[in-house]
């Protein structure tokens, strides 16, 4: 393990970058993961990183030292910071003080839907974009496509909402969506405020594709007419519709009851 001390050396420039635009991240087809829980689930579900940075003060954690045992086996890089040093790069209020770098993953969109999916329209809120990518994993929904639009997946406001999604689901962005929903093999669902068809009127024991929009504004016009159908969560009380992440989440568990009521019956 190194120890890098000064703001002017060249990992932590970049490291700095990283952590504070998207732009960066982007740019360098990279992104870091901050904390003990997202560093575990990569080590679990995608392997050794690109590099390890840990805070001084985080090497005596008994957590954080079992991380960077093993990332050293496997022979990775793992680079110390001063304690003020690395909570100049780290967005987590009172974290633990270890982050991993690694490379975000770019896949191919394909060529046409067949399989359950989740189609983010122009969604801006990172909070709601993580929830909606662990809920989907936790559903058993594997793959996201987001427009050119919707908040970047890999932000670290993402990464920590979705606790470790990202490493389950396949995600696909700046996606033409109405190409993507015009050619799709499976029933393309819209939420609407505005739609007379009851999400639990439904059959969802096939694969199907869920379209969900800005949070404001909801699903653009022209992506409302090419979807196969437009649904609505009923609800009861004064409030006007749900968050979109949690009308993400209704509309997974209930596709995911459908089916396994299927499979008990």
């Amino acid at each position: 393990m190194r120890t890098v001390s000064s703001r002017e050396n060249p990992l932590y420039k970049e490291l700095k970058q990283l952590a504070g635009s998207s732009q960066a991240r982007r740019k360098a087809g990279r992104t870091l993961l901050d904390g003990v829980h997202l560093c575990e689930s990569y080590l679990q579900l995608r392997g050794a990183p690109l590099q390890c940075i840990v805070a001084e003060g985080a090497l005596a954690n008994p957590e954080v030292g079992a991380i960077v045992q093993r990332v050293e086996q496997a022979r990775v890089h793992c680079t110390a910071l001063p304690d003020a040093l690395y909570k100049a790069l780290s967005q987590v209020e009172h974290g633990v003080g270890i982050m991993f770098l690694i490379d975000t993953p770019t896949r191919a969109v394909p060529g046409v839907l067949r399989a359950s999916a989740v189609l983010l329209d122009n969604l801006q809120d990172p909070g709601n974009v993580g929830s909606i990518l662990r809920s989907a994993a936790a559903a058993g929904v594997t793959q996201v496509y987001c427009s050119s639009g919707t908040a970047f997946c890999w932000s670290p406001k993402v990464l920590r909402a979705a606790m470790g999604a990202h490493f389950v689901v396949e995600i696909y962005e700046n996606v033409d969506l109405a190409a993507l929903v015009r050619d799709a093999a499976i029933a393309v669902l819209a939420t609407s405020g505005y739609a007379t068809r009851r999400l639990y009127d439904l059959d969802l024991r096939q694969p199907v594709a869920w379209l969900f929009g800005h949070e404001g504004q909801g699903v653009a016009d022209d992506l409302l007419a090419l979807a196969s159908d437009q649904v609505v969560i009923p609800h009861l009380g004064q409030i006007e519709s749900l968050n979109v992440a949690a009308c993400a989440a209704v509309c997974f568990f209930e596709q995911l009851r459908q089916n396994q009521s299927v499979e008990t019956s």
